[in-house]
């Protein structure tokens, strides 16, 4: 077993729940920066690929992400390296914490820095968001980005239908169309 790559898992999921003030939107650019920008486990794709199978999935997204880098990275005992470094620590700062925060609610620091909070979330959300667009622009092109992100935003917004499901329907049609698409590059190629 590498216990240097055992410390890394541990460190990285770790300080990106440490820090994800705001929940598990808000730490997923935290933990894309650890895993893709700090330790370079995976590429910008293959985060975003997981990050999409892991919305599909019931349960807090972190302990997915987390579970799911710590297999990739360092096998069943990464994998449960990760978990214990999101969950535990976090569990633990919640019990702790959130008595002393209610006790304190009325303080004005305490209320300033609850209110501060919210735009700097909105700022790494937004930053996910540029960077999801970007990649999908490279991927299915500018304007069959335009249409995925317009039926999405109407899907979700006006017809106020649940993500998971427009999340399964948009990888059933990906995946229809993968074996269209690899005939099309075996022909290419021959």
């Amino acid at each position: 077993m590498d216990f240097r790559k055992q410390w890394h898992i541990f460190v990285a999921m770790l300080r990106a729940n440490l820090l994800g003030y705001g929940g598990g939107p808000a730490t997923i650019p935290l933990i894309h920066k650890e895993v893709v920008g700090t330790y370079k486990w995976m590429e910008d794709d293959e985060f975003s690929d997981v990050v999409a199978l892991a919305n599909t999935l019931p349960g807090p997204i972190v302990t997915k992400l987390s579970g799911y880098i710590g297999h990739h990275v360092g096998g069943l005992i990464g994998m449960i390296n990760a978990l214990v470094a999101a969950v535990f620590p976090t569990a633990i700062l919640t019990i702790l914490l959130v008595g002393t925060l209610v006790s304190f609610q009325d303080v004005p620091a305490v209320q300033g820095m609850t209110e501060a909070i919210a735009p700097v979330v909105g700022v790494l959300l937004i930053v996910m968001t540029y960077n999801f667009l970007k990649q999908s622009r490279q991927k299915v092109g500018f304007w069959g980005t335009f249409l995925l992100t317009l039926v999405s935003l109407v899907v979700l917004e006006l017809l106020n239908i649940h993500p998971a499901i427009l999340i399964v329907v948009l990888m059933v049609i990906a995946f229809s169309r993968r074996p269209e698409q690899e005939r099309e590059q075996a022909q290419q190629k021959g």
